[in-house]
């Protein structure tokens, strides 16, 4: 089970450890928690602390014993909400902290998170239509099917149109994706497959590489955009559904 997001958002390496034991445990003591977690007790303890603060884990009592549970992990949605709230109260602050300068309209990504961050920032542009073009096996088993399909979904929450120009070798996570409303995708020969995919929205362009160590561009410009659009519509004329 991967539980890196348990990670992203914020619960230490212990914290996930006292969570999971206790979501296979149910009601218990802490003593259970500290043998199947092998965590120490201090720990298991300072954990228990910081997750019923954060409205992760609760308990009763029962005479002098602390009987504790693991919420529903739906609750993680209150979570994550929370913490939204949070950065939106201070996100005009950090605008205002912004130096924007203005020949600066390029910026380079690093790692799968960065990846993960040019993609959220595309499906959430206010454009036409979202187009790409390239990518290939490699791109789509670095990240993951579901990851694509969920970065979809977003994009479909947003009302934003897609368009793609995929190759044979990701059919099968193509027809998935396909099945999405207001998408289309058409293929090229597995000889198109590529290591990068470029994204195109309004004046953004993003070019995605997905080499062992991934990284990308994010350009803004007009220019640049509409150049990226019309190779594009040569290579949609030249592919099938």
């Amino acid at each position: 089970m991967d539980i890196t997001i348990l990670e992203d958002l914020g619960l230490t390496n212990a914290e996930i450890k006292v969570y999971l034991a206790l979501l296979e445990l149910g009601n218990t003591t802490a003593g259970p928690v500290i043998e199947k977690s092998g965590l120490q007790n201090s720990v298991v303890h300072r954990a228990i602390n910081t997750l019923i603060k954060k409205s992760l884990i609760n308990f009763i009592l029962e005479g002098k014993r602390k009987i504790y549970q693991a919420t529903d992990p739906k609750n993680f949605y209150n979570f994550i909400d929370e913490k939204k709230r949070r950065f939106d109260e201070l996100l005009p602050e950090l605008n205002k902290k912004q130096n924007k300068k203005p020949g600066e309209i390029a910026s380079v990504f690093r790692g799968t998170r960065g990846i993960t961050e040019i993609y959220t920032f595309m499906v959430n542009q206010k454009g036409k239509e979202y187009n790409t073009f390239g990518g290939g096996k490699e791109c789509a088993t670095r990240m993951g099917d579901s990851w694509w399909l969920n970065m979809h979904r977003k994009r479909i929450a947003n009302k934003l149109p897609a368009r793609q120009v995929f190759d044979e070798t990701v059919r099968q996570i193509g027809s998935e994706i396909a099945s999405l409303p207001i998408t289309k995708i058409r293929y090229l020969s597995k000889e198109f497959a590529q290591f990068q995919e470029t994204v195109i929205v309004g004046d953004y362009v993003a070019i995605n590489v997905f080499t062992e160590n991934p990284y990308g561009f994010l350009i803004k410009d007009s220019k640049v955009a509409e150049g990226y659009r019309k190779h594009f519509e040569i290579l949609w004329k030249q592919a099938k559904a």
